[in-house]
């Protein structure tokens, strides 16, 4: 039901926008100001306050990190020129000379440590970038453009952790607070623009700076507009409120896409999506018998049914059907193209008939009752996903109701390990980063397994993800990753659906190189 009334409500928008008769031609005529239309809100400015995609996105507009990522996912030079390992423990990396903060004072070594020293010491901080920083335990100056860091083990993804630290002025950062940064005080940095006015859950404006070191934006003044409701954000697109947005309805893409006044940018982002299977052996709080009596045992804690319930779903048809073709079948936990994606792995083949006898080999042969959850506001058709799995799993005798709740209450459920079966995605850079947040076992003081919901346990994946998180030789750590994620998946630790499309949608006359990060960077928007 929610489905349709979001398809229902996004496609009346449309037509009320392609009704309207103004003349969007007029608005074509490019000036040097650019809106656009974010699908979710910037909940704060301080880039080390809360570590969330929306705020890490707007973030890379003021600030920059020491390592870059491009539209591929591929780490490049950011305010590090270079960076390599000095030995197993140590690395180098080489600054940007003749870089200013917006407030005119050069950027050196000083604000790198003040920088990796703050996330630290943050207090209140509902998800906090020291998962980045914990790993170094020395930093040094060399000289005021080489700063070495030195980590208590061999760590390999440290360059990779680099690029999601913003490097802040400590001049106008040493005593700030979060607030400072809110209001604009101390959100000075060395980005493409500079900070004009945040109107929190409705707008934020930034004017370009003109002494960034990365070349001069195409635009004067840019406007993010926060439209998280999908109609409204199409309906600013189509009458002229904005250039462009992200995260198009499915609904409407393709009459979109007929009509030539709109382009479109597109690629597959780094989002998998996949099932979460609660694997221990007692009972599950949603398994029972088709009767509604618990089992006393978890079926799911045994393979071959979790084998079953991944031959059961029909992936190409979730793909053409229910995502309407903005996806591609998952055969691993992360996208193509991303390190460690391993391409020896291929997608599970629909085999239902196939599904039915491991469940019976499993001592199922009936099936059993099942509840499965998820969000209904987070991904790309979310509910309509959940609701289509069900009917996969319904024709192998898995007696499958679904319930999907609102994303800031579905999280908070689903990690606390409330549900049996839940619905997750997730986006990274890096197999090994991946694989340790979602199937190493969990572990508190180490952070590995914090999104593990299923509390899937295998000491020889672990092993093969320390191994290359230790690595510091990219080849042999990324086949490490590999290796782990192949164990991981035959170990059916998830259960893959699909990678995600990100899709942006342009007024005519404007291009956008598409992120697998699926990131708006208003500097990458330019006029054709």
């Amino acid at each position: 039901m929610f489905g349709f009334k979001r398809e229902k409500l996004s496609a009346l928008a449309l037509m009320g926008a392609l009704a309207w008769s103004g003349n969007l031609a007029s608005h074509a005529a490019f000036a040097a100001d650019l809106k656009i239309g974010l699908s979710a809100d910037v909940s704060s400015l301080d880039p080390h306050y809360l570590n969330i995609a929306p705020n890490v996105a707007f973030s890379s507009h003021i600030f920059d990190a020491l390592v870059n990522v491009d539209a591929n996912g591929k780490l490049v030079p950011g305010l590090a020129t270079s960076w390599r390992a000095v030995d197993a423990t140590t690395w180098e990396f080489k600054l940007r000379r003749d870089v200013k903060f917006h407030n005119g004072s050069p950027f050196t070594a000083d604000d790198v440590i003040f920088s990796l020293d703050r996330p630290a010491k943050l207090t209140g901080s509902p998800g906090p970038f020291t998962a980045y920083t914990k790993q170094i335990v020395a930093k040094k100056i060399v000289d005021p453009y080489t700063v070495r860091l030195t980590t208590a083990a061999p760590y390999g993804p440290l360059a990779l952790d680099m690029s999601t630290v913003f490097i802040v002025s400590k001049k106008a950062a040493e005593k700030a607070s979060t607030d400072d940064f809110n209001n604009g005080k101390a959100l000075i940095g060395t980005g493409p623009y500079k900070f004009l006015s945040f109107k929190r859950g409705d707008r934020i404006e930034v004017t370009r700076n003109d002494q960034y070191w990365g070349g001069k934006s195409d635009w004067d003044k840019v406007t993010f507009r926060i439209i998280t409701n999908s109609a409204p954000r199409l309906a600013a697109l189509l009458s002229g409120d904005v250039d462009a947005i992200e995260g198009v309805p499915t609904a409407d893409l393709s009459r979109l896409k007929s009509n030539a006044k709109f382009s479109f940018a597109q690629k597959i982002s780094w989002r998998t999506i996949f099932w979460e299977l609660d694997q221990s052996p007692g009972a599950s709080r949603y398994v029972t018998d088709k009767s509604g009596k618990p089992l006393p045992k978890n079926p799911l804690h045994d393979v071959r049914v979790r084998q079953a319930m991944s031959k059961a779903i029909n992936r190409q048809a979730l793909v053409d059907r229910t995502m309407e073709g903005l996806a591609v079948p998952a055969s691993n936990i992360v996208s193509p193209g991303v390190f460690g994606y391993n391409e020896a792995l291929k997608v599970e083949a629909y085999d239902p008939e196939g599904a039915k006898k491991l469940l019976a080999q499993a001592g199922y042969p009936n099936g059993f009752a099942l509840t499965i959850h998820g969000p209904n506001d987070r991904y790309i058709n979310d509910e309509q996903v959940v609701q289509t799995v069900a009917q996969f799993w319904n024709r192998i005798g898995i007696q499958t109701k679904v319930a999907t709740l609102p994303l800031s209450v579905y999280f908070a459920k689903a990690r606390a390990g409330e549900f049996s079966v839940s619905l997750l995605g997730w986006g990274t850079l890096a197999g090994d980063f991946g694989l340790r947040t979602l199937v190493g076992t969990p572990n508190a003081e180490t952070g590995w397994g914090s999104w593990n919901w299923g509390k899937y346990s295998n000491p020889a994946v672990d092993k093969l993800i320390a191994s290359s998180l230790s690595s510091v030789d990219q080849g042999k750590r990324e086949t490490f990753a590999k290796d782990a994620a192949a164990l991981a998946l035959k170990d059916y630790a998830v259960v893959p659906l699909h990678h995600q499309y990100a899709t942006w949608a342009l007024r005519k006359g404007l291009k956008y190189t598409a992120r697998t990060d699926e990131f708006t960077f208003a500097h990458q928007f330019h006029p054709e």
